[in-house]
């Protein structure tokens, strides 16, 4: 079978919006729920230095790049500024319901910290491997209505934003990690994803765990209830980490590419009910 490819009637669109500016978040934004709260809010807090990290990692092999993967790269990159610029925003509102997310960054940090000094295709396939985990979590938020289900509109409204962004420049990065392994073997490239995938994924879900009781413990829930509740959030309903496990495991096949799954279609639902409820909102204020 042969491989597939980033499509090539595929267009990476950054759509400048911004969100919240001038509303006041509740505490637990997201449908009265503390854990579903926490899992968004500590994991919006990785986005400002890992975005930066993730666009400096593939800026560094655009030179030489085919031109439409030189665009691609372009487009991608100002999409992440944007979400970035976003995110400092929505975690500015965290902070203003009272949370202390110091901790919280300073982790992120120390990850990025251990970045430094290595070879820069060390950072363009973690980046890589990142941005699959960022896709197949788009994919779910899309596509499962539920995960965002009763959360106040403007938040909500962010989160699908970036979930349709994702899911539009989900080859970029892997498409750039092809070009600069294009001396490899299909071998080593094999190895050294699967074992890269391996050793993100385990600090990915040690860091947002980790991050998730901070922020609980700061609501007063500790204990081996909390460890429950976030089990059930993850595995149950709505199960995020459950649903994403299929995609995960893809990522291992020979044959996979972002683009094996083209789910382009939940970013033209997004879109269409986002012009329904904003567009004539607009035209009354004009």
């Amino acid at each position: 079978m042969a491989k597939a490819t980033t499509p090539g009637d595929l267009t990476i669109t950054p759509r400048d919006r911004r969100f919240g500016r001038e509303t006041k978040m509740g505490r637990w934004w997201l449908n009265n729920d503390p854990y579903a709260t926490a899992f968004y809010n500590a994991l919006s807090v990785t986005f400002p230095r890992g975005e930066a990290f993730f666009v400096e990692s593939v800026r560094a092999y655009r030179d030489g790049t085919p031109p439409k993967l030189a665009g691609e790269i372009q487009a991608f990159i100002k999409q992440e500024v944007m979400h970035t610029r976003e995110h400092v925003a929505f975690n500015r509102h965290v902070v203003d319901q009272g949370y202390d997310i110091t901790r919280l960054e300073a982790r992120v940090q120390q990850g990025l910290d251990l970045t430094k000094g290595r070879p820069p295709i060390a950072n363009l396939t973690a980046t890589m491997v990142l941005e699959h985990f960022t896709a197949i979590i788009a994919h779910e938020l899309l596509a499962t209505p539920r995960h965002l289900a009763g959360g106040e509109e403007e938040f909500a409204n962010l989160w699908r934003w970036h979930a349709a962004e994702e899911i539009e420049h989900k080859g970029v990065a892997y498409d750039t990690w092809l070009h600069a392994t294009r001396d490899w073997t299909e071998w080593q490239r094999f190895k050294v994803k699967a074992l890269v995938m391996l050793r993100v994924t385990a600090n990915f879900t040690r860091g947002r765990t980790r991050g998730m009781l901070d922020l609980l413990a700061q609501d007063g829930l500790t204990g081996p209830k909390v460890w429950a509740k976030m089990f059930w959030y993850a595995f149950g309903r709505p199960g995020m980490a459950r649903k994403i496990a299929g995609q995960w495991l893809a990522f291992f096949r020979p044959s996979f590419h972002p683009w094996n799954h083209d789910d382009r279609k939940l970013i033209g639902m997004y879109e269409s009910e986002y012009e329904a409820a904003v567009l004539p909102r607009e035209t009354v204020a004009a």
